[in-house]
């Protein structure tokens, strides 16, 4: 049986192998059936859907961080944030945030008024289209004592770039600092 993936969209994708210009074996994501498709998921790799929902077969990642520190800042989110539409990502020793790029309450007031469609497939396929931006982030600065470090994506046009904001302090202090200010204007103003 060949190895496939239904991202969060509902999307089935399957795994293939293709080869380098030096003949190694490489391996891709596809939601089509032709070609080389893959049976078992080759070792020391692991599937990864991104925030926005691609597919992607990658090196094993070391767990740096723990998953108590993933749920600090869920919830602080949850609790700290209005934003209801958000993901969290993690690749070495980052924690992400992303945040929607669109107003879900919006786009389903939009689509409700010309559609004929129940309220509940209106957000089904708003929740499907909805893309998502990293805006905030915390590097882990001090591995032993787990202190880290909170940055906020720059989005002026010579920088686009990640900029500090504060000093190094715990995951929990610099969560409850920073996520209350996402979706803001105030954001925009940390530095």
């Amino acid at each position: 049986m060949t190895i496939e993936y239904v991202n969060r969209k509902g999307q089935k994708y399957y795994l293939h192998q293709g080869t380098t210009k030096t003949g190694k074996p490489k391996y891709f994501f596809s939601m089509k059936t032709e070609g080389t498709l893959v049976k078992i998921i080759p070792d020391g790799f692991e599937i990864y859907e991104n925030p926005n929902a691609q597919v992607f077969l990658r090196t094993v990642q070391p767990k740096i961080i723990t998953d108590e520190e993933i749920a600090t800042v869920e919830k602080g989110m949850k609790e700290l944030s209005k934003l209801q539409n958000f993901k969290i990502d993690v690749k070495k020793d980052t924690v992400y945030v992303y945040t929607a790029d669109q107003e879900k309450k919006e786009l389903v007031e939009i689509f409700s008024s010309f559609s004929f469609a129940t309220n509940e497939n209106i957000v089904r396929s708003v929740n499907n289209c909805l893309s998502y931006s990293s805006m905030l982030r915390f590097v882990l600065f001090d591995e032993d004592k787990r202190i880290f470090t909170a940055e906020r994506f720059c989005f002026l046009g010579s920088i686009d770039d990640w900029i500090d904001i504060g000093l190094p302090n715990t995951l929990q202090n610099l969560v409850k600092k920073y996520v209350k200010h996402l979706g803001r204007d105030s954001f925009y103003e940390l530095h």
